[in-house]
């Protein structure tokens, strides 16, 4: 029996009626605004892993190594939060900055001596990949672990001894992370997409679940802990995170291990006359791996030009990120000042990270290596006109020009490795060229610590490096 058309059907009086509120269960402002984050958090997720696993990347593997590197964002984002208290809220104010850049130096100069090693490491690494990426989040557990038990709830600071090496050994495995990333992203790699748009995705997701969610997250546990229990809650947040993080570096598929049939890169030039070898002919791949030991892929021009112009801008990028938190700690102005002068800069540089890989992944790139000059162009431009004017406008619009090419100029390089690379050596390239990117952000970095807290001065000194 269908009730007529237009009619509600006859309740069934055998059913219990509707239940009602208890009392005292009224539907508050409370409870609605909780069910409606629920609901919003909910189709939030959903949309994120649609985008995730979109293109093939569920069947692929690139949706097990977006989640790690969202986590490898969010850590760094939280530890930003937690060294920003601790640096222009609690700090001592009679440290000198002699004293902070001999403890950054001893940390950065075995990164600098390490970093040309790492790509060659990759290369001999064919059966721990995940364990080396779950190896970085895992000490830098142990680091964060470390900071806490030296944390001071009086004061609210850490012994220097402990601070300033373990904030730049957090940065070490977070440029290997990066390192590391760069040679699993190409075995991951959906049909579908290139590279490019792979390597635009990565970041795009890590900004935002990763920068804006997890920093959102950490500074909200960090005020909570530090105003109710004297702890230091962001720390709290890094431990949590890269527990998760390593979990899901071991959830990435097995056959980023295989690496039958390939050959390394060298960072070694490869004159116009050679051949462009586009693919190892078979005969090659099946002779015996004692005789493949030697065998080398040498890059092209367009690479070497495209990583030469990308270093320049790591340099920029290096300076930009330390030198700004110097100049704000040596101006006589209160924790919330200095920290609006980093906070200006920050939300430039997220900015335009952002725009640049938004834009790079709609770009053209036929020409990546002249893309990469016009960037490293406008990047020592905006350096020049900072060193000239050296007011803070002016370093915030050096950092939004510098983040916004520094993406650009990436996706330029990542273009230049896949076209000229052969298949069989597309991973050890992008493995050595990051290698090579993190050792210029540490020289770009050093220089950041080294000169002088003056704002004209230290955009001289890194103009006069851009341009030599």
């Amino acid at each position: 029996y269908l009730p007529p058309i237009g009619e509600p059907p006859e309740p069934d009086r055998r059913d219990s009626p509707p239940p009602r509120p208890a009392a005292g269960e009224r539907i508050t402002v409370t409870r609605a605004a909780a069910q409606r984050s629920r609901e919003m958090g909910s189709r939030m997720y959903w949309m994120v892993q649609r985008a995730a696993t979109a293109d093939g990347a569920d069947k692929s593997g690139l949706t097990a190594l977006t989640w790690p590197v969202m986590a490898n964002f969010a850590v760094d984002a939280a530890m930003a939060v937690a060294l920003a208290n601790t640096l222009f809220f609690a700090a001592a104010t009679g440290e000198s900055k002699g004293r902070v850049a001999l403890y950054l130096l001893i940390t950065i100069a075995p990164f600098a001596v390490i970093a040309p090693l790492i790509g060659p490491a990759l290369d001999r690494l064919q059966h721990g990949r995940r364990v080396a990426l779950a190896g970085s989040f895992v000490l830098r557990t142990a680091l964060a672990l470390l900071l806490i038990l030296n944390y001071d709830g009086a004061s609210g600071s850490y012994p220097s001894w402990v601070l300033y090496p373990c904030a730049l050994a957090m940065m070490v495995f977070s440029k290997s992370f990066s390192v590391l990333r760069s040679a699993v992203t190409p075995r991951v790699m959906p049909p579908t997409i290139d590279l490019v748009r792979v390597n635009s995705r990565l970041t795009v997701f890590g900004l935002l679940g990763g920068t804006i969610a997890g920093g959102a997250v950490a500074a909200g546990v960090e005020f909570v802990c530090t105003h109710l229990f004297k702890l230091p809650g962001a720390l709290f947040v890094v431990i949590a995170v890269t527990i998760v993080g390593a979990a899901l570096s071991m959830r990435i598929p097995r056959w980023v291990e295989v690496t039958a049939g390939e050959v390394p890169a060298t960072l070694s030039y490869r004159q116009d006359s050679e051949p462009q070898r586009r693919t190892w002919p078979e005969q090659v791949k099946k002779v015996p791996k004692k005789a493949t030991a030697t065998l080398r892929q040498p890059l092209g021009r367009n690479i070497i030009t495209s990583l030469w112009g990308n270093c320049t801008i790591k340099v920029m990028v290096g300076f930009l990120f330390l030198y700004p938190a110097f100049v704000a700690k040596a101006h006589q102005a209160n924790g919330w000042v200095q920290l609006g002068m980093l906070g200006m800069i920050g939300a430039a540089a997220g900015i335009g990270n952002f725009a640049g890989n938004f834009a790079a992944a709609r770009l053209q790139l036929g020409r990546p290596a002249v893309l990469v000059v016009r960037c490293t162009l406008a990047v020592s431009a905006v350096a020049l006109a900072a060193s000239v004017a050296g007011t803070l406008v002016a370093a915030v619009i050096a950092t939004l020009v510098t983040s916004g090419s520094s993406a650009i100029a990436k996706a330029s390089l990542d273009a230049s490795l896949q076209n000229d690379l052969p298949e069989e050596s597309r991973a050890s390239g992008f493995g050595r060229s990051e290698s090579t990117l993190q050792l210029a952000w540490v020289l770009g970095g050093a220089v950041g610590v080294l000169v002088y807290t003056e704002l004209w001065v230290g955009f001289t000194a890194v103009t006069a490096i851009l341009i030599l």
